[in-house]
């Protein structure tokens, strides 16, 4: 396994399955579970130092409101960690991001976005590709294929508008 991938709850599951798609997408293995820092701190525990020895080189850890959970795994490891802070009310996840960004020097927590999944499995990617040129080369690939993405919604967009007579 190279990723391993905590939600603090299964309501964040709508927003951590981007994740897992990048992370299939890109031939990564995984693992995901739900544990939470404040509810069952030993599940979390348990389930770095079982992921850690099952081969694990990075965690994601995505929680809201008070979102100590990739803290927690962070004071776990010394593999990297990044949080995903999930937007709930009645913050919106600004809560949740000033809990996953503001960790004390010593235990680094790298941060996405409110709800960045994506970017995460991304990031991790990126991370494994450093000793993986075969990755390397499909995060390569996906960047060619979002600007050919891009190019071609720009064409379209100058058609519409072109069949308008708007002038651009």
């Amino acid at each position: 396994m190279n990723v391993a991938i905590i939600m603090g709850s299964d309501s964040d599951w709508s927003i951590m399955k981007s994740a897992v798609q990048i992370l299939d997408k890109f031939q990564i293995d995984f693992e995901i579970t739900v544990a939470s820092a404040h509810r069952t701190p030993e599940k979390v525990r348990n389930f770095v130092e079982s992921a850690q020895n099952a081969g694990a080189k990075i965690f994601i850890a995505a929680a809201g409101c008070a979102a100590h959970l990739a803290g927690v795994v962070a004071s776990y490891t010394t593999r990297p960690v990044i949080g995903v802070p999930i937007s709930s009310e009645p913050l919106k996840g600004f809560d949740a991001l000033l809990s996953t960004v503001q960790m004390p020097g010593g235990i680094p927590v790298a941060t996405m976005a409110v709800n960045g999944a994506k970017n995460a499995a991304l990031f991790a990617a990126e991370i494994l590709a450093i000793n993986d040129e075969i990755l390397s080369q499909r995060l390569a690939d996906y960047r060619t294929n979002m600007k050919a993405e891009i190019d071609d919604k720009d064409s379209k967009i100058k058609k519409a508008a072109a069949d308008c007579n708007f002038k651009i």
